[in-house]
């Protein structure tokens, strides 16, 4: 369950590391699955000498509010068939505005109620899905 100032962890290769809930979208709490809108509040560092390839994927900056889907909570959710899942942190993917992911990785697990709520591109991106 994500609300207001909720902290979570971002999981793909965006460039940021921390993110703070700003805003959830459609109703009061948010859970697997659920769009946010989030602002950076860690993010990793650009390079002072010389642009890279790594350096060019850091794709947002501290500060910079967004939107992210919620791909791990550590409130357990209950599935359909009776299972109860959940995860040791609270994490995130963060998406543009036409609700693409941002990052073209995505480093970790990823819950199924994405792809049952129609996230096919951040599921084909993840290199697992529980």
């Amino acid at each position: 369950m994500i609300q207001l100032k909720s902290v979570l962890g971002v999981i793909d290769n965006s460039g940021a590391r921390m993110v703070e809930c700003i805003r959830v979208l459609r109703g009061k709490t948010a859970t697997l699955g659920s769009e946010i809108t989030v602002v950076v509040k860690d993010a990793r560092p650009l390079p002072t000498t010389g642009m890279t390839a790594a350096s060019l994927a850091n794709k947002v900056k501290k500060g910079q509010v967004c939107r992210a889907l919620i791909v791990r909570t550590r409130k357990e959710v209950r599935r359909a068939d009776g299972r109860y899942v959940r995860f040791d942190d609270n994490a995130c993917v963060l998406l543009n505005s036409q609700g693409q992911p941002m990052g073209t990785r995505i480093l970790g697990v990823v819950a199924n109620e994405a792809r049952l709520l129609g996230w096919a591109k951040v599921v084909s991106l993840a290199p697992k899905v529980v």
